[in-house]
């Protein structure tokens, strides 16, 4: 799903791109919660985002997708989720 398909998503539900939170916003939240308050490991959390993960071997050489350790992850932030949409503890996150 594009970016743009995501803050069209966002805008149709009241939220400004501009000002409020942007479908990369999202991606940077999950992010750091992944790893500051579910301790994730920063290399299973780039696979998952898709990010192009620094390697000293190579991609020829190393093809690991971490999809066991990443299925786990989704399952602990739905879990997250579903604590905060219950009324759980809410974390501030400092802008950067």
């Amino acid at each position: 799903m594009s970016g743009a398909a995501v803050n069209a998503a966002l805008r149709r539900m009241g939220f400004d791109t501009k000002t409020e939170i942007t479908g990369h916003g999202f991606r940077a939240m999950a992010r750091t919660i992944l790893a500051e308050e579910l301790d994730q490991s920063s290399e299973v959390i780039e696979h998952q985002l898709a990010h192009k993960v620094p390697d000293t071997l190579g991609t020829s050489y190393n093809r690991t997708k971490f999809l066991k350790q990443r299925r786990a992850m989704m399952q602990l932030w739905a879990d997250y989720l579903d604590k905060l949409k219950a009324g759980g503890e809410v974390i501030q996150l400092a802008a950067a």
